[in-house]
C-alpha cells in the first residue's frame, strides 16, 4: 500500500531557500568555461568550493578528477530505509561566454531587476544551488532524507561529458552500483500554454552525433578546370543537410506532452497537428519544435589555404540530434544527404533514451510541484540538447530532469540556454528550492 508523504511544511523548522540565491551567484563567479578541450580553467576550484559546501553540512565528500584540474565532486548522504539510493546530479561547468556581447559580467554573479545574472545561472548552477541550500539546510536541522543520496557534481558535460560523468562511470562504477534511479537537468521548468502554467519533466533525450565530414579532391590552381573539388563536393553535402525537413516523429513522451496541451487548448492531439500544438508554448517552441524530427545542423566548415589553390581536402562539422526509436532512419538519411565522397567520422556519439513516465519518483516530481503551484499541470517533455544521465543510464538507472523553476510567462527562458544575458529570476530560485526540498520528503 502506498504509504502517503508528510506535508513538510506542518514539522519545517528550517528555511531550505535561505541561501540559495548566494550559492548561485558564488557558483557563478567561479569561471568553469569549457571550450571543449583542456585550455580552460577547468572545475577544480568550483569543485573544491562545492566539497567545502558539504563539509560545512557534515557530509563527506570525495574529488575525482578526469584529467588534472577537470574535478568532479561525489557524496553520500541519508537513508537508513533499505531503498537503492537515489543519485541527484548536476554539473558545474558553463560554455564560454564574451563579456563585450552581456550587459553585464558574466562571472559576476550580479542580481539585477530580481534576477541573478551571469554563465550558468540556468545551466546548470542555479540546480546546483538548490540542491546544496536543500542539503545544507536540510544537514543543519536534523533533517536528513529517509532515502540515502548519492550527490554528483561533474566536470565536462557541455563537452559530451567524457572527463566528467564518462570517468565515472567508465572508472569508478561502484560509486554508484546501488542506484537504480537519478534526478539531473534539464526539466520542471514552466511554459505557459492558453495563459495555464505547464512544468515540464524531463523523461527522454534525443541522441547525439557531433560529426566531422571530410570531403577529398584534386588539387590544382584556381584558375583552371577541376571537376574533382573538395570544396564543392563538401559545399553541396553541407548544403543538402542543412536544408533537409526531417519528417514528425512522436515518441511516447511527445505523445503525453502533446495530449495534455491538446486539452488544454480543447484540440485532439494527432502527429498531423503534432507541429501546432508545439507552437502553443510560444517561445519555448524552439526547444520543444526539435523533439518532434530529428534534427542535422551543419556549424563549421573549413578548407583551404590561398584563393588561388584548390585544396586537397574540405571539412565541415555537424550537429546531429536522433530521436530514441528512430536512429536507423536518422544515420541512413543523413548518408543519403551526404552523398558519394564524403567520409563520416564522429567526435561523440552519444544514444537517446528514454524512460517511461510513470512510478514513484513522477509521483513525487508531481506532488512537489502542485504542492506550491496548485492550478498548474506537470506533464513529460522530450529534451534536444543531452545531458550526464546519458553516461549514468549505462549502469541501468531511470532518468529523469527535475529542475524546478516557476518562470514568468514573458520570459524567453530556452533561449537563456548558452545565450548572452544568462539569468534566472530570484523568486524562480527560491521557489525550486522549495519544490526540491517537498520532492526529498517524497522520494
Amino acid at each position: 500500500m502506498e504509504q502517503a508523504p508528510r506535508d513538510p511544511s506542518q514539522d519545517r523548522s528550517y528555511d531550505a531557500a535561505a541561501e540559495v540565491v548566494q550559492l548561485c551567484q558564488d557558483l557563478i563567479r567561479i569561471d568553469t568555461s569549457n571550450y571543449g578541450t583542456d585550455d580552460g580553467p577547468g572545475e577544480r576550484k568550483a569543485a573544491e568550493h562545492v566539497a567545502t559546501l558539504l563539509d560545512e553540512a557534515g557530509i563527506e565528500s570525495r574529488i575525482i578528477e578526469g584529467r588534472p584540474g577537470r574535478a568532479n565532486v561525489v557524496a553520500r548522504w541519508g537513508g537508513g530505509d533499505g531503498r537503492a539510493p537515489l543519485l541527484l546530479h548536476g554539473h558545474l561547468d558553463v560554455v564560454p561566454a564574451e563579456a563585450s556581447d552581456w550587459q553585464v559580467d558574466p562571472f559576476g554573479g550580479e542580481v539585477r531587476d530580481g534576477q541573478v545574472w551571469g554563465r550558468g545561472a540556468v545551466d546548470m548552477k542555479d540546480f546546483d544551488a538548490m540542491l546544496l541550500s536543500v542539503v545544507r539546510a536540510r544537514a543543519a536541522a536534523g533533517a536528513a532524507p529517509d532515502r540515502e543520496l548519492v550527490l554528483c557534481f561533474t566536470a565536462d558535460e557541455e563537452a559530451g561529458g567524457h572527463h566528467g560523468a564518462g570517468i565515472l562511470v567508465d572508472d569508478h562504477p561502484d560509486l554508484f552500483a546501488d542506484c537504480t534511479e537519478a534526478v539531473g537537468e534539464v526539466g520542471g521548468f514552466s511554459a505557459t500554454v492558453r495563459g495555464r502554467r505547464v512544468y515540464l519533466i524531463e523523461a527522454a533525450e534525443k541522441g547525439m552525433a557531433w560529426m566531422r565530414l571530410t570531403a577529398r579532391g584534386r588539387a590544382g590552381h584556381g584558375s583552371m578546370i577541376n571537376d574533382d573539388n573538395a570544396v564543392t563536393r563538401l559545399a553541396g553535402a553541407v548544403a543538402r543537410i542543412g536544408a533537409h525537413r526531417w519528417p514528425v516523429r512522436l515518441t511516447p513522451t511527445m505523445e503525453v506532452l502533446l495530449a495534455t496541451v491538446g486539452e488544454i487548448a480543447g484540440i485532439e492531439a494527432t502527429p498531423d497537428n503534432a507541429e501546432a500544438l508545439v507552437e502553443e508554448f510560444g517561445d519555448a517552441a524552439r526547444m520543444l519544435g526539435a523533439v518532434i524530427r530529428n534534427t542535422a545542423n551543419p556549424t563549421m566548415l573549413r578548407a583551404g589555404y590561398k584563393t588561388n589553390v584548390i585544396p586537397t581536402d574540405a571539412q565541415a562539422t555537424v550537429d546531429g540530434r536522433f530521436l530514441p526509436g528512430y536512429e536507423d532512419e536518422f544515420f541512413a538519411t543523413l548518408r543519403e544527404l551526404a552523398g558519394d565522397g564524403i567520409d563520416i567520422e564522429f567526435e561523440s556519439k552519444q544514444d537517446p533514451w528514454e524512460t517511461p513516465y510513470d512510478g514513484d519518483l513522477v509521483t513525487a516530481m508531481t506532488r512537489s510541484l502542485l504542492a506550491e503551484d496548485p492550478d498548474a499541470v506537470v506533464a513529460p517533455y522530450l529534451m534536444s540538447g543531452g545531458t550526464d544521465a546519458k553516461h549514468f543510464r549505462r549502469l541501468g538507472m531511470r532518468s529523469y530532469g527535475f529542475a524546478p523553476l516557476r518562470l514568468p510567462a514573458d520570459l524567453d527562458f530556452t533561449a537563456l540556454f548558452h545565450g548572452v544575458d544568462e539569468r534566472v529570476p530570484v523568486d524562480a530560485l527560491e521557489f525550486g528550492a522549495r519544490v526540491f526540498d517537498r520532492f526529498l520528503d517524497q522520494v
